[in-house]
């Protein structure tokens, strides 16, 4: 670059921080948040869990409801069964479409979020990620409204990160960050076998 680009390189980021250190001033509320993950595309769960793994770095207490998935021995299983200050539930049904059984599946389903929901209740617990839970109210598993209800009288610095495809509208209205994962390219489609330490 030249010494003309570079300048003007380095006056785009003088005006850039301004805007950003302004908006940084104004963001003086302090509360927990509710996150939605959703989107056809591959890395909702990662995503999650990657800020899950953030606040157990700063010694939060957190847990984790994994549904849908449960059969398969999983990295992330693996790595949080040794993990303190976290609480895990797996609906260890598998899949719905390898289950082929409805009652099952919902018994299961109420099961895990029998067992989460009196965290929403517990001020200690920082992070509470939903994952997969969206497929819950697909499939008529669990009632959205009990959910509705337990996000908004929950401690007011709790956060919860929900994951799921088919996000109903009403978790969206009731968000403050929800982020869409949009598909361009997997290798599944082009015949790639899923792979421990990527899909597991």
């Amino acid at each position: 670059m030249s010494t003309e680009q570079v300048q003007r390189h380095n006056e785009r980021m003088k005006r850039h921080k301004k805007v950003v250190d302004e908006k940084i001033e104004q963001a003086s509320i302090e509360r927990g948040v509710l996150i939605v993950i959703t989107g056809n595309g591959k890395g909702k769960t990662t995503s999650a869990l990657g800020t899950l793994l953030r606040s157990l770095g700063h010694g939060h207490q957190c847990a984790l409801a994994q549904f849908i998935k449960g059969q398969w021995d999983c990295g992330e299983s693996r790595f949080f069964s040794q993990t303190e200050n976290l609480t895990t539930f797996t609906m260890n049904t598998g899949f719905t479409w390898n289950t082929q059984d409805y009652e099952k599946d919902k018994q299961a389903a109420e099961v895990v979020w029998k067992q989460v929901l009196p965290l929403f209740s517990d001020p200690g617990c920082r992070l509470i990620v939903l994952d997969e839970i969206t497929y819950m109210f697909k499939y008529k598993y669990l009632d959205i409204d009990e959910l509705i209800s337990a996000l908004k009288n929950r401690p007011e610095q709790q956060n919860v990160i929900i994951t799921g495809r088919a996000v109903p509208k009403a978790l969206i209205d009731i968000a403050d960050t929800v982020s869409e994962i949009t598909p361009v390219k997997h290798a599944f489609n082009q015949g790639v076998k899923a792979q421990e330490g990527i899909e597991w």
